[in-house]
């Protein structure tokens, strides 16, 4: 099964082709710049790189949040308009649990992704790591939005903090818990899309595919126009 993914979810922009269980072609873009601007590129490399067309495509994957509003935006419509054009199944994967898939360790994994405000969106696995990028993971709590603080502050035992909210969070996190807080390679911080392609892999496999116009972006917290309009 030929998947191809893409994550736009933070601050950076990946794109995956992968054929079953074979990677073909990963790119990752950190530039600053809005995701609008190199996504379809990106994706248009990567067919070129792998020799594939996008007829040969069998399903789509990407991350529907959390995340930054505008990024979830720019990813979710451009899979799912590829999706739709080719009548093919596309697979919306959560941004926290892509981390904690890709952790390579085995025990509690506490995942944070920067929600801006002093905040974080978070969640808590049960990990068994098989190896890199073949993690067997198990949702222990629902994804929320809080203080790094509030997010810990049951923790008792030690736990992997991944994600680039647990990177700018990491002394703050280590003052609260000590030695039982465990950080990973700053690189691991970074949402890869080969995850997003495993897993959306697993995902179609198992026939829970997403028809390309049910799948919205999960952003947890309300944006700004939204708690305007409440507000009126």
């Amino acid at each position: 099964m030929k998947i191809l993914a893409a994550d736009t979810a933070t601050m950076s922009c990946s794109v995956a082709l992968i054929d079953n269980g074979n990677l073909l072609c990963e790119q990752t873009l950190i530039s600053g710049q809005t995701h609008s601007r190199h996504l379809m590129e990106m994706i248009k490399k990567g067919l070129d790189l792998a020799g594939l067309k996008m007829n040969d495509i069998d399903g789509f994957a990407v991350t529907k949040g959390p995340g930054t509003f505008t990024g979830l935006r720019i990813g979710i419509s451009s899979i799912k308009g590829l999706a739709a054009a080719s009548g093919k199944p596309v697979a919306g994967i959560s941004s926290l649990a892509a981390l904690a898939a890709q952790s390579s360790f085995s025990g509690h994994v506490c995942t944070m992704i920067d929600a801006r405000r002093g905040e974080v969106y978070s969640a808590r696995y049960s990990v068994s790591a098989s190896g890199f990028n073949c993690s067997i993971v198990k949702q222990e709590s629902a994804e929320t939005v809080m203080t790094p603080e509030q997010t810990v502050s049951d923790i008792d035992g030690h736990a992997l903090f991944i994600g680039n909210g647990a990177f700018l969070y990491q002394q703050k996190i280590k003052g609260i818990l000590g030695h039982l807080a465990i950080f990973p390679s700053f690189l691991q911080n970074t949402i890869q899309a080969s995850t997003i392609a495993r897993l959306g892999m697993e995902q179609l496999q198992k026939k829970y595919s997403t028809e390309p116009h049910p799948l919205v972006p999960s952003y947890i917290r309300a944006s700004d126009a939204e708690k305007m309009r409440s507000n009126r």
